[in-house]
């Protein structure tokens, strides 16, 4: 996939994931970005898979502009940026120009940074399923996630879930999510959590100001509410993420299973990116310590299925009972719940 592709496919992804202001920077970008600058060159000469399956490159370039907008260091970008009046693309694309000439250094950093996305909407699908669980075993859990980036969603049992005139979760919740639920609310019992804990290759700190930086940047100019809904929880976060391999990370964790808790093993849109050989650990890992205690292994991950969305699965051990839960967007705007 060429730069220009990769821009280009972006653009279309993020405007069916409802942020058509990033799109339009992202189409500009593909249109204009030319060779000749140490900046610029870089990223024509990227290696590997440029697109949203490899490296995200235009993800990458689109933090580093959301970057200089939040932290006022390039005037006119912020000018350009929501929440002030739509530009055209002739004022949009001097912006950048402004950027790229002006800001190269701050972009070019941002290129080293993967893109981490702290969805917040997903822990709908936590939350429901933590119900589900809770009316299954009557146990309290310790729960743990691979592939955590700052663990937002660790914190999923002090968000609550509106669907209707229903809820789920406490009354006073800080984050309250009301995505498209194509189904009756959820129904089980209140889940207690015991402890949580994650993993990342390269976890984020959010009680420092870089690293809530950068998550905030990730998130899409145009899309305001998720970035109030982030820092709703990280006002909250009393969790922790580790940095290290997950597989490594997840068997030294196991050690804790035991009969009298439920252990809550998860990970969303991340496990594509754990190499085969850590995916077979993981897996290992769960089979081996539920001998001693019972795991509930959810995974809500892009599959081979010709359907929007990923899909919702969860594997209850010592059996290896394999369920299905039907689909969740990706940035958790809709669910299709479907609980057996």
């Amino acid at each position: 996939m060429s730069l220009r592709d990769a821009f280009t496919y972006q653009a279309e992804s993020n405007r069916q994931l409802g942020s058509p202001f990033t799109a339009r920077v992202l189409d500009l970008l593909a249109q204009s970005l030319r060779p000749g600058t140490p900046l610029t060159d870089r990223m024509f000469d990227w290696p590997g898979d440029l697109g949203p399956s490899g490296q995200s490159l235009p993800l990458r370039f689109l933090a580093g502009l959301h970057a200089l907008v939040l932290t006022g260091n390039c005037a006119p970008l912020v000018t350009a940026y929501p929440a002030n009046p739509t530009p055209n693309d002739d004022q949009l694309s001097a912006a950048l120009n402004v950027a790229l000439s002006d800001h190269a250094d701050v972009l070019n950093q941002w290129l080293d940074l993967p893109p981490q996305t702290n969805e917040v909407r997903r822990a709908a699908v936590m939350i429901s399923m933590g119900h589900w669980l809770a009316a299954q075993y009557d146990l309290p859990m310790r729960v743990y996630e691979l592939g955590a980036s700052a663990g937002l969603n660790l914190m999923w049992d002090r968000f609550a879930l509106q669907v209707g005139d229903g809820q789920l979760g406490p009354e006073d919740a800080p984050v309250l999510l009301t995505p498209d639920w194509r189904a009756d609310l959820p129904t089980g019992a209140l889940p207690t959590v015991l402890s949580r804990r994650g993993v990342d290759l390269m976890p984020m700190d959010i009680t420092d100001p870089d690293d809530l930086l950068r998550m905030s940047s990730y998130l899409w100019a145009d899309q305001p509410e998720r970035l109030a809904r982030s820092r709703a929880a990280a006002a909250i976060f009393d969790a922790h993420v580790d940095q290290g391999d997950a597989a490594e990370w997840l068997e030294a964790q196991l050690k804790n299973v035991a009969q009298d808790h439920l252990t809550l093993i998860y990970h969303t849109i991340a496990w594509q990116y754990f190499p085969p050989a850590t995916q077979d650990r993981c897996l290992a890992a769960i089979e081996t310590a539920a001998q001693r205690g019972p795991i509930a292994h959810l995974s809500m991950e892009a599959d081979e299925q010709d359907a929007p969305g990923a899909a919702i699965t969860l594997t209850l051990w010592p059996e290896g009972r394999k369920l299905t839960f039907g689909r969740v967007d990706f940035h958790g705007r809709w669910v299709d719940w479907t609980a057996p």
